[in-house]
């Protein structure tokens, strides 16, 4: 591998303007696409093969003439104090109001409050349910204006009005203040890092080409593939965080080679070789991570993983090709200023340069510190991550409806209205489906399941039950007395099915209870089901490819621990911020409640793949050092002395990008950004920066060791760059020192 990218790393710094030209019409070509392509749907999520689900497509199938998972809007009306919605001049600005939405194609009902018996108890609060015929997606401009207008004439009458339901949903649209703050972060650390302001924009660039071509492209196929704004902005995220990072390895590999002496074509194929290949491979482990969540069966989880597979693809090709092209046209301005003014004095210094100054550094200090107390340092940093995880025991996971909005949107405002006059568990109804196709008597059987349901524990009221046309399907609406996404709702879904079983086999009916608040029950728990599982894949599959990196037995295995221990630590800190409230004020997190279901695996699946960037970043210089004859302790400080400081740089960078996400309104988009955030500190700074050289300094040689049978078996993929060393063009000893040749190592 090494090789092949070394010729690729030549082959781009020459053809420069080519590889150049067809990044920049892959650019064009992206962006244009997507300014053309129609605008995307937000899909329903769902869960094939759930209760619920199968319940939906039941109802779509019998009750044709409406949509189940079709738009809704409920307009929440409140008397003035001490006025009732009940008296004449405000049932008439309530009434007025409801005519006022006829007229749009894409309306399907509105129901009459006083009708429906729709007012609450003490007459203060009444509410509209206005139905669709499409899907909230669907839904014009001027539907919604219309349902905004009509609040506004009721309003306009004295009463407060909210609406409520999903009619109002709105895309989140990526591009804000905090994440421009983050990727000014991630500039000024990468200025501080390289030294060169040439060195730090060209990272930044082609970190952002690569994520406006993947941004582009997921935009232009939005309609096609059903991908949603998620799928947008997870694509942003992880693309711009891996790009600045792969582009800065390759970028202070090229300025190490250019400092040993190599001419910048030669350090351009050789950075390519041996940082490249560490690329490829994290990149690797970040993509099959993120395809995997297919395996879930969760569709819109399915499309997050490819899309953000893309986003990392894209990224590994744009490091490959179009940085080393860059290196052609800046050549040595990519190095600091005192290397080039050392190079002009005579050379003489270049080389010496960054070895004295790993000398005395901060990552060689600290190397060293730690390998004088290692049982000390893995001790305290175990026993920390440890406490920070000790919240995850208590995680709950959930999806968050209009609950979980800021109180400055309706629709939170019209969840707390409806909570007050009618009761927490109004705005979760549960639905129950009764096919009785295959019964003797419909009319028995659905009677005798709303008895069982009104017997139920924790049901405070159930509707009278809504025939399909055919009369072999019933629907019944029961209202839980607690809220949609409290533990108590949770066990009354499980104990209504529980309790209609007897029904179905006495009656021969077949009863799914369904509805949004079940959907979300029954996708949580296969999270929770599936989370242990790919949890399992996951750790597998880090210990069986970092054997074949590092050729070793005990590393992959060290790795895969305090890779345990980093996504602990970040559900510990997902359950303190998201459902204990702590710093939530300061992240702007106004509602806590129950973790999104999907969170999990995809911190898994994201933070595995970045894991492991950090993993072969720092130890793969420490084996290159050890396999040429250093000892266990002498290659644990080279590889902090060459890859440490990179590698600090790179997980701030990556901190500093998820972390600019957190300001955005989208409950999923702040929960992802701060369990990312989290679980890359604690792993780059914590796991691969103190337990990792901890670890190593107490097995001693028996950390490289290998199984004779495995070291025949395994591939070697020489991730090191060993062939470049043993195959040393003449350009790698041209101008300067040569260079450096080690002593026949350890294989």
């Amino acid at each position: 591998m090494a090789t092949f990218l070394y010729r690729i790393g030549r082959w781009a710094f020459r053809r420069r303007r080519l590889v150049g030209g067809l990044w920049l019409g892959a650019l064009f070509l992206a962006v244009a696409a997507a300014a053309l392509a129609p605008a995307g749907e937000e899909e329903d999520l769902s869960m094939p093969g759930t209760e619920s689900q199968k319940a939906f497509d039941l109802l779509d199938e019998r009750f044709p003439e409406s949509n189940s998972q079709g738009a809704e809007a409920r307009l929440v009306f409140r008397a003035p104090d001490g006025q009732r919605v009940t008296a004449q001049q405000n049932r008439a600005a309530v009434e007025d109001t409801l005519g006022s939405l006829d007229g749009s194609d894409q309306l399907a009902s509105v129901s009459d409050p006083y009708e429906s018996g729709a007012v609450s108890d003490d007459g203060t609060i009444a509410y509209s349910t206005v139905t669709y015929a499409v899907d909230a997606v669907d839904l014009t401009e001027p539907t919604k204006s219309a349902l905004e207008n009509a609040a506004d004439r009721a309003r306009d009458a004295g009463l407060t009005v909210e609406i409520g339901g999903s009619a109002l949903d709105a895309e989140e649209e990526p591009g804000g203040t905090t994440e421009i703050i983050g990727v000014a972060v991630a500039a000024v650390v990468l200025v501080l890092a390289l030294g060169s302001l040439v060195a730090a924009g060209l990272s930044l660039l082609t970190a952002v080409v690569g994520v406006a071509i993947a941004f582009g492209l997921v935009s232009a196929l939005a309609l096609p593939l059903g991908l949603t704004s998620t799928v947008a902005i997870l694509a942003l995220m992880l693309g711009l965080a891996v790009g600045i990072d792969y582009a800065l390895f390759i970028t202070s590999r090229f300025r190490d080679e250019c400092a040993r002496g190599s001419d910048p074509e030669e350090a351009a194929g050789r950075a390519v070789g041996t940082a490249g290949s560490a690329v490829v491979f994290a990149g690797a482990t970040v993509f099959i991570a993120l395809v995997g969540l297919g395996v879930v069966g969760i569709p819109e989880l399915t499309k997050m993983g490819l899309g953000g597979a893309g986003a990392v693809a894209l990224a590994v090709l744009v490091a490959l090709t179009l940085v080393p092209a860059l290196f052609g046209f800046f050549g040595r301005r990519v190095l600091s200023r005192a290397v080039r003014k050392a190079d002009r004095r005579g050379g003489e210094h270049v080389h010496q340069a960054p070895s004295a100054a790993g000398r005395g550094g901060l990552g060689t200090r600290w190397a060293r510190f730690v390998l004088r107390r290692p049982g000390a340092v893995l001790l305290t940093a175990v026993l920390g991550l440890g406490a920070v995880a000790l919240p995850a025991l208590s995680l709950e996971l959930g999806l968050p409806g209009d609950e979980s909005k800021s109180v400055e949107t309706t629709q939170r405002r019209a969840y707390d209205l409806l909570s007050e006059g009618f009761g927490p568990g109004f705005n979760g109804p549960l639905t129950v489906v009764v096919d009785t196709s295959q019964s003797k008597d419909a009319g028995t059987a659905t009677d005798l399941v709303a008895r069982t349901v009104r017997g139920v524990d924790g049901v405070a009221s159930v509707g009278d039950p809504v025939l399909s046309r055919t009369k072999d399907t019933a629907v019944l609406t029961a209202v839980p007395r607690t809220a949609p996404n409290s533990a108590e709702t949770k066990d009354l879904v499980q104990a209504i099915r529980d309790a209609v079983s007897g029904v179905e086999a006495g009656t021969g009916a077949t009863v799914l209870v369904t509805g949004t608040t079940a959907l979300n029950i029954d996708i949580s728990e296969a999270m929770s089901d599936a989370l242990l599982p790919y949890l399992t894949v996951v750790i597998g599959l880090a210990v069986l490819l970092l054997a074949v990196v590092f050729r070793s037995l005990l590393v992959p295995v060290k790795a895969a621990l305090g890779f345990l221990l980093s996504v602990g630590a970040a559900f510990g800190v997902l359950v303190a911020v998201f459902q204990w409230g702590w710093a939530a004020d300061l992240l702007g997190i106004e509602q806590t409640g129950p973790v999104m279901s999907l969170m999990p695996i995809l911190i898994i699946g994201i933070v595995f793949g970045l894991a492991m960037d950090y993993e072969v970043f720092l130890l793969t210089r420490m084996r290159e050092a050890y396999v040429h004859g250093a000892s266990p302790g002498e290659a644990v400080v080279t590889g902090f002395r060459h890859s440490g400081r990179v590698v600090a740089a790179a997980a701030i960078i990556m901190i500093s990008v998820f972390g600019g996400f957190v300001g955005m309104s989208s409950p999923t988009i702040q929960t992802m950004g701060v369990g990312l955030a989290a679980a890359v500190a604690f792993d780059a700074f914590v796991v691969r920066m103190a337990i990792a050289p901890a670890v190593l300094a107490l097995l001693g040689h028996r950390a490289w060791w290998l199984p004779r049978i495995l070291n025949r078996v395994l591939p070697n993929v020489d991730i090191e760059g060993e062939a470049l060393s043993r195959h040393a063009p003449a350009s790698a000893t041209g101008p300067g020192p040569a260079v450096p040749q080690f002593p026949a190592g350890r294989h």
